[in-house]
């Protein structure tokens, strides 16, 4: 971990919006390649760092153990949807900070034999956690409808009916490969046209192997647990699923939601608000655009903390 292995995106907002100081604790939820605890451990802040990718926490070990007797990174590896117990483990009651980055690293994206990308071929695996279904295992496994309903919901691909049909037709799929000419053919691909039709396809089937939007919601909900009065949320997405979810999060929390008609009576709000009403979202300037064309989709929601109770445990959001 001596030199970051890929460029954490709107680094320079989302420290902003953390504001660490020394001796702050804060959670980065998705540590990755460490980019955002890099920072926050030079602005002097404590990090628990949670990833279930056991290449991530492999790498970041050295790291850790570098630090010492008292050591400033503490490594997780779990879900983020699991910091709350893991936190409660810990014996830290409470947290000034929580960063979310929501999606697949670079770092996986960069590997061929991780199956994240059609931009080399590689073994159609998918998993963040290297375990469980693979996304072979759910393109050969599943029925077609299944197939279909996973690409509309999560890649919002419109004709999805069409690529679950020739999915199904061309199994067994092993590869990246395999996939990617197999979706382009169905949608009628052109080498050159602006945008690949496969890249919906694979973020849904991504979306779905890892379960990432109900992880999202859960992280969200145990991020405003752990949060005390005056900690700072920063979510980072790249997908207007993920986006709409946190959106919808925070503005709920904050009680933010569409003004009521004025010929409707007053009524009180569901809750107290456990965030103050959320910043404006941030999105990556040119400089940073021709940097790191990956951020070309990134946007930060963040929010301050109220001293409110945390609403039910259980709350659910939908995309």
């Amino acid at each position: 971990m001596s030199s970051a292995p890929h460029i954490p995106v709107l680094l320079d907002e989302v420290l902003a919006a953390l504001d660490p100081k020394p001796g702050s604790v804060i959670i980065d939820a998705t540590f990755g390649g460490g980019g955002y605890s890099r920072a926050l451990l030079q602005a002097g802040a404590s990090v628990h760092g949670f990833d279930r990718d056991p290449d991530a926490i492999a790498a970041a070990r050295e790291w850790e153990e570098a630090s010492g007797d008292n050591p400033r990174l503490i490594l997780h590896p779990r879900r983020f949807s699991e910091m709350l117990d893991a936190m409660r483990e810990a014996g830290v009651a409470s947290v000034d900070g929580v960063v979310m980055d929501i999606g697949v690293s670079s770092m996986q994206l960069d590997q061929p034999d991780r199956g994240f990308a059609f931009s080399s071929d590689g073994p159609l695996d998918m998993r963040m956690s290297q375990e469980g279904e693979s996304a072979a295992d759910f393109l050969n496994g599943a029925d077609e409808k299944t197939i279909a309903d996973v690409l509309y919901e999560y890649g919002e691909e419109r004709q999805s009916r069409r690529v679950a049909r020739a999915i199904v037709a061309a199994r067994p799929l092993e590869t990246t490969g395999q996939l990617a000419h197999v979706v382009r053919k169905a949608l009628g691909y052109r080498p050159g046209a602006p945008k690949d039709p496969a890249t919906r396809s694979f973020q849904a089937i991504r979306i779905h192997v890892n379960g990432e939007l109900d992880e999202l919601a859960a992280g969200l909900n145990a991020a405003e647990s752990l949060l005390h009065e005056g900690g700072k949320l920063a979510v980072v997405s790249f997908h207007s699923l993920e986006d709409r979810i946190a959106k919808r999060f925070l503005r709920d929390a904050a009680n933010a939601g569409a003004a009521p008609s004025r010929y409707m009576p007053e009524t009180a709000p569901e809750h107290r608000p456990t965030f103050h009403r959320p910043a404006k979202a941030v999105r990556p300037g040119k400089a940073e655009l021709a940097r790191n064309p990956r951020s070309r989709s990134a946007v930060l929601r963040s929010a301050i903390r109220t001293a409110a109770p945390a609403r039910s445990a259980n709350l659910r959001i939908s995309a």
